[in-house]
């Protein structure tokens, strides 16, 4: 390809953790890209995909801990596909669910680059499920709410009040602000004898889960560490019978 003309840059989903949970269009992307910029919660698997001469570049963020600041990724997006380069940038979970995935896309957009979204599959579901959790179920609940976890403080724009009419709660990211998300639920007219889960490392061989109740799971999960999701709502209960995954794993009390 000419340097004159900008390669495609494909913003790829790599799904939860599991590498075979990749779709097969992002893994054909994945292993045709010239520069592949890849985050932290990428399945390291999916490194070994990459063509053996192209290069990879680690832009994964952690908590209070950023490789490279989001600006600088769409700067260097930009910068590798200018230079007529097919580049992957992969992503945990889906690209747009909280996935910055959609700055990504506005920055190439604006510089002129073509782009393409592969979605991914997101651990807002796939970690429930592979704990034996569905977020609806039949009888039980016709809706679930994705919220971000880290973003639960004062000036959040939460509508917390609202939160315990919204079916099953799964909070992303929020690990660090489990007491406060649980306190919050609980002011605003949550049952503290509702059924939550907290999913540590889901749908990999490190997947710990903690079973408990929103009046007494902060104090189950002080150990649990990133990343982590919190599952709020009585589908939870479900797990008692259609835990598939955890039961391949080391039983966890959690308690």
């Amino acid at each position: 390809m000419s340097a004159t003309t900008p390669g495609l840059v494909s913003i790829i989903g790599a799904g939860p953790g599991d590498p075979e949970l990749i779709t097969v269009k992002g893994l054909k992307r994945l292993r045709q890209a010239d520069v592949v910029l890849y985050d932290r919660l990428a399945a390291p698997a999916l490194l070994d995909e990459i063509h053996p001469l192209a290069e990879a570049i680690d832009v994964g963020k952690a908590p209070s801990r950023h490789r490279l600041a989001q600006e600088c990724i769409n700067v260097l997006l930009v910068e590798k596909a200018r230079q007529g380069l097919r580049v992957a940038r992969l992503k945990g979970g889906d690209p747009f669910v909280f996935g910055r995935g959609g700055e990504e896309c506005q920055a190439l957009s604006e510089a002129g680059i073509p782009f393409e979204v592969i979605p991914g599959v997101s651990s807002a579901i796939a970690v429930p499920a592979y704990a034996g959790i569905p977020v609806t179920q039949r009888g039980v609940t016709t809706a679930f709410t994705v919220i971000a976890g880290h973003t639960c403080g004062p000036e959040s724009g939460i509508d917390w009040a609202a939160l315990p009419r919204l079916g099953t709660l799964v909070f992303l990211m929020g690990v660090a602000h489990l007491p406060e998300i649980c306190n919050r639920l609980l002011a605003n007219g949550m049952s503290g004898r509702v059924s939550v889960a907290v999913i540590q490392q889901g749908t990999t061989t490190e997947q710990v889960v903690v079973e408990g109740l929103l009046e007494d799971i902060a104090a189950k999960t002080a150990h649990i560490q990133p990343p982590a999701i919190l599952v709020v709502g009585e589908v939870v209960r479900m797990r008692q019978e259609i835990a598939w995954f955890q039961e391949k794993l080391p039983a966890f009390a959690g308690g």
